[in-house]
């Protein structure tokens, strides 16, 4: 490369679409997978990720930007238009509070989400589970919301006066 022959160039060409063709194979596969799985008629609810950052600090500037690289977008392109090929439905719902959300008594509080540790736990009815399964049951409860009627269900921090 720092030559810049001839033969260099066409390594570095080869070389560029890779990872691109890799996560495109990967997002083709992994929503056929899901509609196939679960039939027609189906919701798929998915966070909205729009300027989630994922930023890792704590790793050398050179992998940093490697967390980023992953196409959320694309997969949920991907997924969109399979699901409605089979009669089933994709809704993207709000990320906010979703990880900090206890799903037995509601309460919407930060501290209880230990990130180093990957856990929840409710400082107001002591439940206790992995933070992305409780992500994961927050979402899926924001789905029944939507089949329940509500258009854009979502939590709110609500303050007690």
């Amino acid at each position: 490369q720092a030559k810049g022959t001839k033969s260099a160039k066409r390594r570095l060409k080869k070389l560029s679409g890779r990872e691109n063709r890799w996560m495109t194979d990967v997002n083709h596969r992994l929503s056929k997978t899901l509609v196939q799985k679960f039939g027609s008629n189906t919701l798929f609810v998915l966070e909205d990720l729009t300027g989630v950052s994922f930023e890792r600090t704590d790793l050398p500037k050179a992998l940093r930007n490697q967390n980023k690289s992953w196409a959320f977008y694309q997969l949920a392109q991907f997924l969109t238009y399979k699901a409605r090929l089979n009669n089933s439905e994709v809704i993207e719902i709000s990320a906010q509070y979703t990880s900090q959300r206890c799903p037995k008594c509601g309460t919407i509080k930060k501290s209880n989400r230990n990130h180093d540790l990957h856990e929840y736990h409710c400082s107001n009815c002591g439940y206790r589970s992995n933070d992305d399964r409780l992500g994961a049951m927050n979402i899926q409860l924001l789905g029944t919301q939507y089949i329940s009627g509500q258009e854009q269900p979502k939590f709110e921090l609500t303050t007690n006066a």
